[in-house]
């Protein structure tokens, strides 16, 4: 069922060690203007639950980060087939559906976890040192980054140019990245927000996470919850590539 996975996730790669040098300043930049910002100039001094504002962001930032880059898959995906007809050489290949998906999420799983080693680096300075060792902080980061992967997969078979794909990015990304826990508690905005947000999958990324930096068990809700929609997203995602096909 997934025989040719690697195939597709060794060319991803591939193009990753070609962009690195270029890749890695641009992953750090965001998350070092936020710490600068929020955590200095407007956190410097405060705490949050009873932290350090700037320890409460660091791991928001890992979660939006891990969510941005997993997502950014979609950017390659869309290169590939609207410049580089690579999809297109994928169909005629003995790849199943599920191989193909399973490489591509991958990748932006990969995409994910080199921002996140970044963040840490970066935090390093500011003097942000947490339980990075604690393994359910690594299944939070995975399982997030499985979800926005996967999703990424399937819109990037929705599209019909690579111009849309900004779009999407303003309509799924962008409020989460703002409205999912990342910079702050949810618990202070209005009951009538809070709920909707509760829905997003990044409101609980980030509670995994920043639960398990802390050296907190967060429940097994959240890393439940990650993984049922990751493998929902990744059989719809299966299921737009083989409809793109044809």
């Amino acid at each position: 069922m997934f025989k040719g996975w690697f195939a597709v996730y060794y060319r991803e790669i591939l193009v990753i060690r070609s962009r690195l040098r270029r890749m890695l300043p641009s992953m750090a930049v965001s998350p070092l203007l936020y710490m600068v910002a929020f955590g200095y100039a407007m956190g410097g001094g405060k705490q949050v639950e009873g932290h350090p504002y700037i320890d409460f962001l660091l791991p928001g930032l890992i979660a939006m980060s891990t969510m941005i880059q997993a997502f950014s898959i979609s950017s390659e995906i869309n290169i590939a087939r609207f410049y580089w007809h690579i999809f297109e050489e994928f169909q005629a290949a003995p790849i199943s559906q599920a191989a193909y998906v399973a490489g591509e999420v991958l990748a932006g799983m990969t995409r994910a976890h080199i921002s996140v080693v970044l963040i840490i680096l970066i935090g390093y300075p500011f003097g942000v040192s947490l339980a990075y060792g604690n393994p359910l902080f690594w299944l939070g980061t995975i399982l997030n980054s499985f979800v926005f992967a996967s999703l990424a997969v399937g819109l990037a078979m929705v599209v019909k140019t690579h111009a849309d794909q900004g779009m999407l990015s303003n309509f799924f990304i962008t409020p989460m990245a703002f409205l999912g826990g990342t910079f702050f508690p949810l618990d202070r905005l209005p009951v009538w927000i809070q709920k909707p947000l509760s829905l997003l999958p990044l409101t609980h990324a980030s509670k995994a996470i920043r639960s398990a930096l802390f050296g907190d068990f967060p429940g097994f809700f959240p890393y439940l919850l990650l993984a049922v929609i990751g493998v929902l997203f990744f059989v719809v995602a299966v299921r737009l590539v083989d409809q793109a096909r044809d």
